[in-house]
């Protein structure tokens, strides 16, 4: 082994054992799912697969299945994740490209926007949910969700099209192409490191969110899996946790899958563009 390589074990070591008890957690938890256990006991002393059994009926009487929990949150996060990311790559092109009057001042907006916490809006956006007839439907916490996300998306945005080169532009347009044209063919393919993030990211916010769903949806309906989760262990007299448990699985299987075919295009969140 070379030298070099050798210099990097302490690193390894040190994170190998500060990760050790995480990965057991996991494991266990994984392992807690498939077996029974006496009471007062952590050893297993059976294998069991009625924990799973939320996979082919409804958990409760009148509630709905997994399936279409799922469902809700896979459309509440690709609808965040397509409108969040569709507008910041207009919107982002015209605050970085274009010297529009009050440019700075609508910047510095996005900023104060992106710093308030959800919950210290959560009153005036439901009164105007009220107000358009859209409280606890899936429709008006996206929009919510939507309108959250949008600053944070702009300004990631805005600096991957900083990195561009003015040149690549003025070639096209020099050409005879249009702006659209050279915004499409030329500037898009030097920012799709900041698209493929915008996008992973805007998608695992909106599958993880809990807070608006809970507070603007609160029917059965419109709920995703974040908030059937927290109903689970809702009454912790009678919570099931091997079921609270086996849910977790089932809700973090897409977002490990996430990571795991995007991981290069997440490291490389911070490439702009190239004078290619």
């Amino acid at each position: 082994m070379q030298p070099h390589h050798r210099s990097y074990w302490p690193i390894v070591a040190a994170l190998t054992a500060l990760s050790a008890p995480l990965v057991i957690m996991y494991v266990y938890q994984l392992i807690d799912t498939v077996t029974t256990t006496a009471p007062g006991s952590i050893i297993p002393n059976g294998i069991t697969l009625q924990h799973w059994q939320f996979l082919s009926q409804p958990i409760t009487r009148d509630g709905p299945t997994i399936w279409a929990l799922a469902g809700n949150t896979l459309i509440f996060a690709c609808s965040t994740a397509v409108v969040v990311t569709g507008v910041s790559l207009t919107a982002a092109y015209a605050l970085s490209r274009l010297a529009m009057p009050g440019r700075g001042l609508f910047l510095g907006g996005l900023i104060v926007l992106h710093a308030f916490p959800t919950l210290t809006l959560i009153v005036a956006v439901f009164l105007i949910l009220q107000y358009m007839g859209l409280y606890d439907t899936l429709t008006g916490v996206i929009l919510v969700k939507v309108a959250f996300e949008l600053p944070f998306g702009i300004w990631i945005m805005k600096g991957f099209y900083d990195s561009v080169p003015w040149e690549i532009e003025m070639a096209g347009v020099t050409d005879g192409a249009s702006r659209f044209t050279v915004w499409r063919l030329l500037v898009l393919p030097q920012v799709q490191p900041g698209l493929a993030a915008l996008l992973i990211f805007s998608f695992l916010s909106g599958w993880s969110e809990f807070i608006l769903p809970l507070v603007l949806a609160p029917a059965n309906a419109p709920q995703v899996l974040a908030t059937y989760l927290a109903a689970i262990i809702a009454d912790d007299r009678v919570a099931d946790f091997s079921l609270f448990k086996a849910v977790s699985i089932f809700y973090a299987l897409p977002v490990l899958a996430i990571y795991v075919i995007f991981q290069k295009k997440l490291m490389n969140i911070y490439g702009g563009g190239s004078k290619g």
